[in-house]
Formats: C-alpha cells, structure tokens, sequence
C-alpha cells in the first residue's frame, strides 16, 4: 500500500479520509500540549507539596522558585500572603473559615484552565468512527454502482467494498488512539485536582491564625477548668 494508492483512496471518499486526517492532526496537537502542559504541572504541584511538608509553621513565608510561580499551585500561596487579587482588604489577616473559603474560590478559578481543550479530543473520539462509517457508505454506494455496467464483475464490486472499509478502520483508529489519551489526561487533570486540594488543607493546618483559632486561650481553658458541671 504505497502512498499514490492512499491518495487515489482518499479522492475516491470524497473528501472523507482528508477530513479524518485533518482529525488526526487537531487530536494529536491536542494530545501533545495538554500532555506536556499538564505533567509540568504536576511535577510543580508535587514540589510545593514537599516544600510545605518541610515547614511547620508559617508556610506563607515559603520562597516559591521562579518556575513554579506560574502554577495554579502557586495562587493558594498569594491567597495566604493576602495578595491584594485574593483579598479586598489585605492588611487585615484571614483566619478559619473565612482563609478556607478564599482558597476554594482560587481553586475553583483555576479549575476550567485544567481541562482546557480536552472537549476537542472528545469531540474527535467521537465523530472519527462516525465519519469512518459514513466514507464506508460512500464507498459501497461507488462499488456497487459498477454493476450497472456488464463489463464489470463481481471482483471489482468486493474491491470497492474492501476499499470502502479503509474509511472505518481509519475512524476506528483515530478514536482508539485518542481514547487511551484522553484518560490519560483525564487521570493527570484529577491529579493535579488532588494536589490542590492537598495543599490547601496543609496551608489551612499551617496557618497560625487557623491553629490559634482552633485552639482556645488559656485563660478560657483555666476558667472551663474551674466551673463545675452542671448536672
């Protein structure tokens, strides 16, 4: 199969095999970036992490790297640091509830970039094999138009018909190829979903305001200590 018969093919589909081929190629750009873009990501996401497990307290005092300053991480970090894009009034710390709510309304803005483009090899996944079958029927309506004339026999007709097929495995094949990509890409997006979610419960742990409002004073303490109870 060489690639003067793969072009006569394709003329003979009307267009079809062009069009998947087009497929191809938006799917495989797809695959490349998101791919590329998203491991970057979790590489980063998994560097922050141990960067905090390092620290104790006082995690917003942490020098992020230059190269990591532009993960979706790194906006849970301007979020402790009351960054003025964060927080209406960043000189008045945050603390319980209201810290936690903060850094659900960063990871929520940073979640549709996650899974950017990732509707296009969907789309793709789904409308190769459609188009596949519909190049088939082309074909078979091409092959079968042969009989009309009785210097043609049947060899000709089952030729047509295994050409037409070409259509089908093309689809077929551009669908499986972006199926196993499109959950690998599914997987490392609720990956770095996780990792989010993961370093905002070790910043919310690591933040003093949380821990001193978690922990009562010692003057409360002392007088719960000395009321009785009440029966």
């Amino acid at each position: 199969m060489n690639i003067s018969y793969l072009v006569e093919l394709a003329n003979e589909s009307g267009g079809i095999l062009y069009l998947m081929l087009v497929l191809l190629l938006v799917a495989l750009t797809v695959i490349i970036e998101r791919t590329r873009h998203l491991g970057s990501m979790e590489k980063g996401g998994a560097k922050l992490i141990n960067m905090v497990k390092k620290e104790a307290n006082h995690a917003e005092q942490i020098d992020l790297p230059k190269k990591l300053s532009h993960l979706p991480h790194a906006r849970l970090f301007n979020v402790l640091r009351h960054d003025a894009s964060t927080s209406s009034t960043p000189s008045v710390p945050l603390s319980g509830e209201a810290l936690i709510g903060h850094l659900e309304e960063a990871i929520m803005h940073e979640v549709p970039a996650l899974d950017r483009s990732l509707w296009v090899l969907d789309t793709v996944i789904t409308l190769a094999p459609l188009l596949g079958l519909f190049g088939t029927i082309i074909g078979m309506f091409n092959a079968f138009h042969v009989l009309g004339d009785a210097q043609n026999g049947a060899a000709q007709v089952t030729g047509g018909i295994a050409e037409a097929l070409v259509s089908t495995a093309c689809g077929l094949l551009i669908a499986m190829i972006g199926l196993v990509f499109f959950n690998a890409l599914h997987n490392r997006v609720r990956i770095v979903l996780h990792q989010l979610e993961t370093l905002k419960i070790m910043l919310v742990n690591r933040h003093p305001n949380t821990v001193a409002a978690a922990t009562p004073p010692v003057s409360a303490q002392v007088e719960l200590i000395r009321t009785p109870a009440r029966a």
